[in-house]
């Protein structure tokens, strides 16, 4: 993949006509093509492995990883010689792009890693037409012009998390899972491989703060988010949020908003809903 990562270009409108979801499986040699690629088409590679021909050069991209397919391009697919592959894909017509949008999208890799946020927008697209929604539906075609921004952001998120240290960014996803259990600064040294110490350094280098301040900022995050989409009472959340009483919950919350729970909840049902 492309080790160049683009943060300041604004990525390009474009205008969708339709989208659709779909999802196939390959025996072993499995071929398909040749095709002139006529939408901008998202591929998401589960099992075994696809190598695709564009304009006579041959790209493989591996399971677990997703493709952007762009207009105007010739197209031939050969999978694995060796095991089924499935696949899905989330084709996306648009109008004609201008200039420099054809120019943004063709200055992005063609595959990143398979995220479980754009698999489960792919399932909601399966989902939605499964209950008789048209490729044209409003919802559908907003859903395919977010599976494209979503992999626009999730290329410059890779960038971004380049510059981090792996064992920070495995303590990040061990605490954005886990934060509602007991978790401690041990606990993130065992599963980084890193002595409290230096990940206390590592942290402080990346994140500016420490592993347990990222926790507790974290845990403060998920609670004011419950505290604003759901009616789960204060104990609940406290308990899913990682905390040990309520009171704990109210007085951490108080101190990072200046609001008790309560308040923060009475001004999110009280605001204006606006058309």
């Amino acid at each position: 993949m492309d080790d160049q990562f683009k943060t300041d270009a604004a990525p390009p409108s474009f205008v969708v006509t339709s989208a659709y979801a779909g999802t196939v499986v390959y025996g072993p040699g499995g071929k398909f093509g040749p095709r002139i690629q006529p939408d901008l088409q998202l591929v998401l590679v589960h099992t075994g492995s696809m190598t695709v021909e564009i304009d006579g050069i041959s790209h493989t991209v591996p399971s677990e990883h997703i493709a952007l397919l762009k207009p105007g391009h010739e197209e031939h697919f050969y999978f694995s010689e060796k095991r089924e592959t499935w696949h899905r894909w989330i084709a996306v017509a648009a109008e004609p792009l201008e200039p420099d949008a054809e120019a943004y999208f063709n200055s992005l890799p063609l595959y990143i890693p398979l995220t479980r946020r754009m698999n489960q927008l792919t399932d909601m697209m399966q989902s939605l037409q499964n209950d008789g929604c048209d490729r044209k539906d409003g919802v559908v075609k907003a859903l395919g012009q977010s599976a494209v921004w979503m992999y626009i952001n999730e290329y410059l998120q890779m960038g971004l998390n380049r510059r981090k240290h792996p064992a920070i960014l495995a303590a990040l996803d061990h605490i954005h899972e886990r934060y509602g259990d007991d978790l401690g600064l041990s606990d993130l040294s065992r599963i980084t491989g890193k002595t409290p110490e230096h990940l206390i350094r590592l942290f402080h280098r990346d994140e500016g703060m420490t592993p347990i301040q990222y926790l507790w900022k974290y845990r403060v995050k998920k609670g004011l988010e419950l505290l604003r989409s759901t009616g789960l009472n204060i104990g609940e959340i406290a308990e899913q949020a990682g905390f040990k009483t309520s009171y704990h919950f109210a007085r951490t919350i108080k101190r990072h908003t200046g609001l008790t729970p309560s308040d923060i909840r009475k001004e999110h049902y009280n605001k204006p809903v606006t058309s």
